[in-house]
């Protein structure tokens, strides 16, 4: 789909004599596009499709009611997928997690007090593994980290 900027500078280039394979080549489409374009006079106008029915449609009532009732907690996809499937649902999970996620209550993050103590009085040590090598010969080592603040309490 062209935008209405595209489509009055398909005509405007045209009109400055520029050729149908310039006006293509220089706005990345096709020259049946331009072709297109140049034939029609007004700006195409797309009708929104309508909403078609899915496999999950006719199970959205109960799965809403089963929403409302484990609040709340939430009910894991999978099994509301297995008590859907149960009654007679043929379409995928997929479906059917796109359309609960949107009802999955959103998790705030708890607040962090910092733990701070005086120089000298604490060390911090973190461990990690580092692979080394090709994936088949790969060999791991332990690199221990350690972060020390060595100050003189004054």
């Amino acid at each position: 789909m062209l935008t209405k900027e595209i489509f009055v500078d398909i005509h405007v280039r045209f009109a400055q004599g520029q050729s149908l394979r310039k006006i293509a080549s220089e706005l990345g489409i096709s020259r049946n596009t331009v072709k297109h374009h140049l034939q029609q006079q007004t700006m195409p106008t797309y009708a929104k499709r309508s909403q078609q029915p899915t496999k999950l449609s006719p199970f959205k009532p109960y799965l809403l009611q089963r929403i409302e009732l484990a609040k709340p907690d939430w009910i894991p996809a999978t099994v509301l997928f297995d008590e859907v499937v149960e009654n007679g649902y043929q379409g995928g999970i997929a479906q059917l997690r796109r359309f609960v996620c949107q009802f999955k209550p959103s998790i705030v993050p708890e607040v962090v007090v910092r733990f701070e103590t005086q120089p000298g009085q604490q060390m911090q040590i973190d461990f990690t593994s580092i692979r080394r090598g090709k994936i088949a010969e790969s060999v791991c080592c332990h690199a221990r980290l350690f972060a020390c603040e060595l100050c003189k309490v004054l």
